[in-house]
């Protein structure tokens, strides 16, 4: 190989008849076996000498890995407590792909190389293959000892390194010595593999030295990280390796085991410590707090310098990512560039080329000359596009990643200046609950998704300017005519983007104004359909539900108008370009020039689509922080540490608290815990305190925030142990001065002293009774531990025993918000037991017996304050106006006018004060009266236990129905085995995506359809026609310069110039070729128009039928169709589900048939060009339909995993907000601290889970798309042989393989959104099949009298009735007669079917026998209008709708306004109401 010429032949070995063996060539005049020069100087041994690492090295380590862990590979679970990463670990993996790169560089070179050969020289690529094959099975033994933490072994890849640096170092020495230099990509690939090697050596001297595994005598020890140890913590991504990272590998068994059994939150685990919302929390905080400086401390802190110092580096790490991404993404137009230009070329090289870079017999080429060679240019298309996929998918991940941690750092921060939120900012509406919820809510999710498309704001600008000039160099001036168009309708989208947010707000007026009216009308169906009024609130709904359709109209238009954009856009940009490019250079573009400007076109459009979403929510951003700004520094409670033992909770300068928390992790170092969360050290006892005395307010002066005074002159004492009674009139100060007490008033003036055992165990019941989101046993106990002797003492003193017996899971159901809805008398008992229960010196009671009757008070009185809590000798502080319990007290608290009138006991009062007393006396005489009365009538918290009781009975018999309907269907479907429940998972719902289609009308169905298949035809014959006529140009331009020798690879298409001007053909060719195209390309955007027009409002279509037959359905559903369906579901319909019905899966459907249609479409026109692409097509096929399957139902269980742990979240955000003067009397803050952060963690990992399956399914799609990429190429190089057919079809296919990459993911996300979707489209449907009441009945409405009934006689004869046919009867056999006239009491004992009867008489209750007669017509032949609305009934439960008084009294404006007015007047409300 580096023979000098006049070499003599030193010897030659010879085979069968002379021939040389290939490995060293056997050209003729050449002899490849000479060392008469030496050893080193035969290219051939230098050659084979480079084979030697690499065969030591699969000699060595071929047996450690098959013996040594192939046996363990199918044990090793998806927790691996030996994992770790050695010292650089990430820089290792890097420069094994940069080598293995190199390598197939090396062996292009060398199989070209080797082509120009008269023989094979198999010494010019083998050593190449053998470098792959080792370097990949060196990161494979690498990842085997890394993860088995066994790095003695690491001293085989230590040899192999140096071994292979130093042949590679000879290599390079000889080929300098030979004047072969950086000209010769020989030489370049020798000098990058002895740099790589080089590299390589060092990181692994680096691990021996930090490691000491070999040569050192104390090897270092180190243990996999802490996360790794916690089996709990399933999220792997931080400590796989570099290549499992990149394609999501350890998410396998997660999406694989989810076809066999859905994805649980035990499945997922926990989240890793750094990902944790504690450790983010203390991130941020310390960016915000290291702001605040000693010379200016009242400075706001910035959130963009806290956010930017807290997540910088990531978001940073993620741009390049993307730059990277966005870099490589236009090799796959240069590269279809290369390819259509130099397919025609193949084998035109010229024997002079040859000899001049030839070293005796052996071709040195330059990168020019191979990248001139189609099958090299395909190769690194399809790396190019693996590595461009790869990055983008890791820049998505990492922004996400941060965006989840930003999100949690955030809500942490929020939750905390909630519990330090001052109680005037909420009473004097300064901050609402509606605006804390919204930071939770919105911007928190605001800032999230600005940071997720932050990359894009500074790599957008780069891509354009990229595209441009590329475009430029391509096609010259007219390309910059296209992408003007392009940039010129970037603002319009912008406009487009901004309507669409206005017109969703106006939207979301309209819907909350209908599910207003729409809840209005399901809390008193009851009423409407015994007073007959359904219809007429119905069209009232339907009314409003005009008006939100009207809205959705304009946002359908505008979404369409988008969709148009973006679709419309390439094709005028295409258009303007060439047509501009016809008239400026008559030659016209070649097929190279003419698909990769094609592929740049819709590189370009991507951004500037995204640009104007970008731009929206940066201002978003914008506004949340202002936002999020102010609320940090809204005033906070009090900073004295004696108010509640705390530390200061102002941010001191300079200073950062220490960790006060109790982690999520109990085994968590100190450095991970939260600030306040311990209960504090107690405080020493003050001088001026006494023990007799529990609080003591001296000189009080406290205001809720304004600046008068709420209560002024405060002058008083709780006495320790003993019951003080705090009495006076409505709006006296009363709770306000328990609060002032708590702490949770201004303080003016004066102070609250309390006695040091006291401050930190104090109970206290709210007026207004607050509840969790918890079963009724952790609602009393309270954090506190449970004890059951203890319990039981307070469920009996709180009379709770009866109602806990009627709950279906006894105290163990759940209640509050989410819960089963209570009355206000139990949440007021619950309440007050949860104060009994603790453990507390004190208990502050504030009106306990507001919401309860007379026998339940006296109980509560007797048993819970006067026996449990007297008999504790606790301290009680108890607020009421039943002054009847006055005589109980120790001490007596008299308010008047927020400021205290009189204090001591009863017998003081009486002494001091007799005009007081005997006012005492008048009020205690009338409360006795109303006693007596109370005593006669069913007491209140009988009703509400009756109320409870049937409430539970219709819940029961639904849930029974709805028990034996599942067994139905698991009888019909078989056996419930693994197989069917994978099919039943994985398979898609077509027949509610037909009833979806069908309920937008045939027409519109039919419309869509035909409207999208001619659009993509259309497309297809615009590119098929750019095809056919930029190779007519380029055979007319070879034809007219026919005498063209094309010499040299180096020359460019742009050389061929023709020797004479166009003929007349020519022009006439051009003449027909320009208008066709013209008219293909106004078509086009004609039908983009209607077809994203039609998909929108056929969506709309559905929607409002839809809306329409479920309102229709609900309203005319049987009563006992309200008992059994919660409340809660039945406006989840009408709420979420057609949200989703609205506005969610119009975009989708759109979305998924453009994807599925431009993929088929895609894959036609490569498989008419090359037919040959087909058979690779089917093993592709196959793995993507397997990918979809797996990733489909794994989507779906990791959805519904943040959907759901989503709602707990929000929830408890607004309970501590309701709470919030309960959690910090109870001193709780740092168990609801607690609470909120593994809530966050919580929803926090299923979002990092759902985001790491969506690029689990990403990555796998695009290196399918690649695979078709390279499929498409190798089947155009390979047609070459069969007659190959035009550039501008090779282009063609090209150009539409590189769009498959784009969109083949596409379709699996929107199918599995499309999946989720139609969940909604099928809970309506459920609905829709309710059986409606009978409304028409047997007579017709011209058959009844006027003035029926005009008599009321009423015969009932041998009546059955019962609420369901599954149901036993309520009322059997019953007979009564009533004359006309007579006035009727129904009485009998609760649960006797009183109410039954009442709703008997208006065909309420399924009457299966007997019937009742009214004035000789049996009611059940009536329509159902008719009787209703000629019978009056009064309901025991008052209902109320939003509207005038007169709507109220009559809806159907049939009454006059006289006839009103005597109504009012007879129910005495004639004087409240206004004129």
């Amino acid at each position: 190989m580096f023979l000098k010429p006049g070499i003599t032949i030193g010897w030659r070995l010879a085979v069968g008849g002379g021939m040389a063996p290939s490995f060293c060539g056997g050209d003729n005049g050449s002899n490849a076996y000479s060392v008469t020069e030496g050893v080193l100087n035969n290219g051939c041994f230098v050659d084979a000498l480079n084979l030697v690492p690499h065969v030591f090295l699969l000699f060595i380590t071929f047996p450690i890995l098959f013996i040594g862990w192939g046996s363990q590979s199918s044990k090793v679970q998806i927790h691996h407590n030996t994992w770790l990463h050695f010292p650089g670990h990430n820089l290792r993996w890097i420069l094994t792909f940069s080598l293995l790169f190199v390598h197939v560089c090396e062996l292009a070179e060398g199989i070209v190389s080797n082509n120009m050969m008269d023989t094979n020289h198999l010494h010019l690529f083998m050593p190449a293959f053998m470098g792959f094959v080792a370097a990949t099975t060196s990161v494979v033994y690498y990842h085997n000892i890394e993860t088995s933490n066994f790095p003695k072994l690491l001293l085989v890849l230590f040899i192999y390194w140096v071994l292979a640096f130093i042949t590679k170092s000879i290599k390079l020495w000889k080929f300098t010595e030979h004047e072969i230099g950086p000209q010769h990509l020989r030489f370049c690939i020798t000098a990058l593999l002895v740099v790589l090697y080089g590299l390589l050596m060092a990181v692994e001297v680096n691990v021996i030295r930090v490691r000491k595994y070999v040569f050192f005598s104390n090897p270092q020890k180190v243990k996999p990280p802490e996360d790794l140890q916690d089996l709990g913590v399933r999220f792997l991504q931080p400590f796989v390796n570099l290549l499992s990272k990149a394609t999501y590998w350890w998410m396998n068994p997660l999406i694989m085991g989810a076809h066999k059994r859905p994805i649980e939150l035990k499945k997922i685990g926990k989240l890793p410590i750094a990902m944790r919302a504690l450790t983010n929390y203390l991130r941020l905080k310390d960016a915000y707090e290291d702001q605040r400086t000693v010379e200016n401390p009242d400075r706001a802190p910035s959130i963009w310098r806290s956010l930017y110092r807290a997540f910088g580096r990531p978001i940073l790490l993620s741009s390049t990512f993307r730059y990277l991404a966005d870099l490589l993404g236009f090799a796959g137009p240069l590269c279809i560039s290369g390819i259509v230009k130099y397919l025609n070329k193949e084998g035109g090289v010229a024997p002079i080329e040859r000899t001049k870079d030839s070293y005796f017999g052996v071709y040195f080429m330059s990168s020019s000359d191979l990248l001139q060679n189609t099958s090299v240019l395909a190769v690194l298309l399809f790396l190019a596009l693996v590595l461009q996929r790869t990055f983008l998918q890791a820049s998505y991940y990492v922004t996400i990643e941060t965006g989840i941690n930003l999100r949690g750092a955030l809500l942490a921060m929020i939750y905390n200046k909630i519990l330090r939120l001052s109680t005037s900012n909420m009473s004097m509406g300064e901050m609402t609950l509606g605006q804390i919820n919204n930071l939770v809510a919105i911007e928190t999710n605001q800032l999230m998704w600005f940071l997720f498309l932050c990359p894009n704001l500074w790599a957008m600008p780069v891509q354009i300017v990229m595209g441009v000039i590329l475009l430029y160099y391509l096609l010259g001036c007219s390309a910059l005519v296209g992408a003007a168009v392009i940039v010129l309708l970037a603002p319009v989208q912008y406009l487009i983007a901004t309507k669409l947010a206005d017109t969703q707000k106006s939207s979301l007026e309209h819907s909350t104004d209908r599910l207003k009216k729409t809840s209005e009308i399901l809390k008193g169906m009851k009423l409407l359909k015994l007073y007959a009024w359904e219809n007429i609130f119905c069209d009232s709904v339907e009314a409003t539900r005009g008006k939100e359709l009207t809205s959705l109209k304009t946002f359908a238009f505008y979404t369409s108008m988008s969709i148009f954009m973006n679709a419309a856009i390439p094709i005028a940009a295409v258009l303007a370009t060439f047509v501009t490019h016809h008239f400026l250079d008559e030659n016209g573009p070649r097929p190279s020039e003419a698909f990769a400007a094609l592929a740049l076109f819709h590189i370009l459009v991507t951004p500037l689509f995204l640009l104007s979403t970008v731009v929206r929510f940066a201002v978003k951003a914008l506004v949340s922080v202002q936002k999020l700004g102010e609320f940090l520094q809204s005033d906070e409670i009090g900073d004295d540490c004696w108010r509640n033992g705390d530390m200061p909770v102002s941010f001191e300068p300079g200073k950062k608290h220490a960790g006060m928390t109790k982690a999520i992790n109990r085994k968590q170092p100190l450095r991970y815990q939260m600030d306040n969360y311990e209960q504090p050290t107690r405080r020493q006892m003050r001088p001026t305190e006494t023990e007799d005395v529990a609080v003591k307010v001296s000189n009080g002066c406290f205001t809720w925030g304004s600046n008068l005074s709420t209560l002024s002159d405060i002058n008083i004492r709780i006495p320790t142990g003993q019951l003080t009674m705090i009495v006076g009139q409505v709006g006296c100060g009363k709770s306000s001065l328990l609060l002032a007490m708590l702490g949770e008033m201004q303080t003016i003036e004066g102070r609250v002293y309390w006695s040091n055992k006291n401050r930190n165990s104090v109970a206290y019941a709210a007026q207004k009774s607050w509840l969790l989101n918890a079963t009724l046993e952790e609602n009393i106990t309270f954090g506190s531990p449970f004890n059951k002797q203890r319990y039981k003492a307070v469920i009996d003193a709180c009379s709770l025993q009866p109602d806990i017996d009627l709950l279906p899971f006894g105290d163990q159901t759940e209640i509050g918000e989410r819960g089963i809805n209570l009355s206000g008398g139990q949440r007021q008992r619950i309440c007050v037991a949860r104060a009994l229960y603790q453990n507390t010196n004190i208990v502050f009671l504030d009106d306990p017996f507001s919401a309860l009757d007379i026998h339940l008070s006296d109980h509560l009185m007797q048993d819970g304050i006067l026996k449990f809590l007297q008999d504790d000798k606790r301290t009680v502080a108890l607020v009421t106006h039943k002054l009847q319990y006055l005589i109980h007290a120790d001490w007596i608290i008299a308010m008047k006018d927020g400021s205290v009138l009189r204090e001591g006991t009863l017998k003081d009062i009486q002494t001091h004060d007799v005009e007081l007393y005997d006012h005492w006396k008048t009020l205690m005489n009338r409360q006795d009266q109303e006693l007596e009365k109370d005593i006669q009538q069913d007491s209140q918290t009988t009703l509400e236990r009756k109320t409870l009781r049937r409430a539970f009975y219709s819940r029961e018999a639904k849930n029974q129905m709805d028990d034996e309907d599942e067994e139905e269907e698991e009888e019909e479907e078989d056996d419930d085995n693994l197989s069917t429940t994978t099919n039943r998972r994985s398979k898609i719902p077509w027949r509610v995506c037909w009833c979806y289609l069908s309920s937008g009308g045939f027409f519109m169905v039919f419309l869509m359809v035909s409207c999208k298949l001619l659009k993509h035809s259309v497309i297809v014959a615009i590119d098929y026609w750019l095809a056919i006529w930029t190779s007519s140009k380029t055979n007319q331009t070879t034809a007219a310069g026919g005498g063209l020798n094309v010499t040299g690879l180096t020359s460019s298409g742009n050389a061929t110039t023709p020797t004479a001007p166009p003929g007349a053909a020519e022009a006439e060719d051009d003449s027909f070729y320009l208008p066709v195209f013209i008219v293909l390309c106004a078509a086009g955007i004609t039908l983009c128009l209607i077809t994203s027009l039609t998909v929108e409002f056929l969506g709309l279509s559905a929607a409002t039928n839809l809306h329409h037959n479920l309102l229709n359905k609900i309203i005319h559903a049987p009563i006992r169709f309200f008992d059994i369906t919660p409340l809660g579901q039945i406006l989840n319909r009408f709420s979420a589900d057609t949200n989703i019905i609205d506005q969610h899966i119009p975009p989708t459907l759109e979305s998924l048939t453009r994807s599925t249609l431009l993929c088929l479409s895609a894959i036609g026109v490569i498989s008419s060009i090359t037919p040959a692409f087909l058979i690779a097509l089917v093993p592709l096929g196959v793995a993507f339909y397997f990918i979809q399957k797996y990733f489909r139902v794994a989507s779906k269980d990791l959805q519904d995993l943040d959907d759901s742990t989503q709602l707990p979240l929000l929830c408890h955000f607004s309970e501590t907000v309701e709470g919030l003067t309960t959690i910090r009397a109870f001193r709780q803050e740092a168990r609801f601290k607690q609470r909120m952060l593994e809530l966050t963690d919580t929803n926090n990992t299923a979002y990092l889970f759902l985001s790491a399956a969506n690029r689990w399914l990403e990555v796998r799609t695009d290196y399918l798309g690649a695979v078709i990429v390279l499929t498409a190429a190798g089947a155009s190089i390979w047609s070459l042989h069969y007659g190959l057919p035009s550039g501008g079809q090779v282009g063609l296919g090209l150009t539409y393989a590189l769009t498959v990459t784009n969109y083949l993911n596409w379709v699996v996300r929107n199918l599995a959104d499309l999946e989720v979707q139609m969940a909604a489209v099928k809970k309506v449907n459920s609905f829709l099949s309710t059986e409606s009441e009978n409304y028409d009945g047997s007579m017709d409405t011209s058959q009844v009298p006027d003035n029926w009934p005009q008599h009321g006689e009423i015969k009932i004869q041998d009546l059955c009735v019962r609420y369901d046919p599954m149901l036993k009867p309520v009322l059997k056999h019953v007979n009564a007669y009533v004359e006309p006239g007579q006035k009727v009491g129904i009485c009998g004992r609760t649960g006797s079917g009183k109410s039954s009867l009442s709703l008997a008489f208006f065909n309420m209750v399924d009457i299966f026998e007997g019937r009742i007669v009214i004035d000789g017509i049996d009611i059940c032949q009536l329509p159902l209008q008719t009787l209703r609305s000629r019978l009056s009934i009064i309901l025991q439960d008052p209902v109320l709708f939003s509207g005038s008084i007169r709507f109220n009294l009559d809806p159907a404006r049939t009454c006059s306004d006289d006839r009103l007015w005597e109504a009012l007047e007879i129910a005495q409300l004639k004087n409240m109401t206004p004129w």
